[in-house]
């Protein structure tokens, strides 16, 4: 009988492995739906962006919530993207590094000021 408790357990870990691991594809899912539903005023040009739907869908979560923030942005300092997502803007800064390191976005430094934008765009600060 003992064994069979052990076995049960073992089971009931499995189990809750799989359960995991659903619930975070079911996030990944609700993501993909809410990046389809985009309306034109909140653009999130995904076919001509660096950052397609499968690229962010691949992204740790930390990462993916600073790209989608720049796509609709277009152009944005660490700041402006830190309030949008409600993160300190040293760790947005970091993040943004990170998306420029991997070729993504690019950066470009003006004055104090450096302004993040995607990679396909243009350079020239407005």
């Amino acid at each position: 009988m003992y064994r069979q408790e052990g076995i049960g357990k073992k089971h009931l870990a499995i189990l809750e492995k799989i359960k995991a691991n659903l619930e975070k594809l079911n996030e990944k899912m609700d993501i993909l739906i809410e990046l389809r539903q985009v309306n034109e005023k909140d653009t999130l040009k995904l076919p001509d962006a660096p950052l397609d739907v499968i690229t962010l869908l691949n992204m740790p979560d930390h990462l993916r919530k600073t790209a989608v923030a720049i796509c609709r942005n277009g152009r944005a300092t660490a700041e402006e993207i830190a309030n949008q997502t409600n993160r300190a803007r040293a760790m947005e800064s970091s993040y943004l590094n990170q998306l420029v390191i991997m070729g993504y976005i690019k950066k470009q430094r003006k004055g104090k000021k450096t302004q993040f934008y995607l990679a396909k765009d243009g350079g020239e600060l407005l």
